[in-house]
């Protein structure tokens, strides 16, 4: 008579399952290498600056056509004539 052990031995013998496993494997190992990066440009930095510099140009407005809009933005007579000025000559 002869014994036979374990009815599961076309699992443990499945050549593609080991191939899949050694690919996932490899493929776990790439993902772990590889990092994200970012870089900006010049002209990116350049215009982020701008962006930052017209908000406050915006802001600055929004609080001159409120003080107008109220009658609070008085205007100095004086600083008034010397920007004119130049143009009258």
């Amino acid at each position: 008579m002869m014994k036979i052990n374990g009815n599961d031995r076309i699992g443990s013998v499945n050549p593609y399952k080991k191939s899949q496993d050694v690919h996932q494997t490899a493929s776990r190992s790439k993902l772990e290498k590889k990092k994200d990066q970012v870089e900006i440009s010049s002209e990116g930095k350049e215009l982020l600056e701008t962006q930052v510099t017209n908000k406050a140009s915006q802001e600055k407005l929004e609080s001159l056509k409120k003080s107008v809009s109220t009658g609070t933005y008085h205007v100095s007579p004086q600083i008034l004539a010397e920007k004119i000025f130049p143009f009258l000559k």
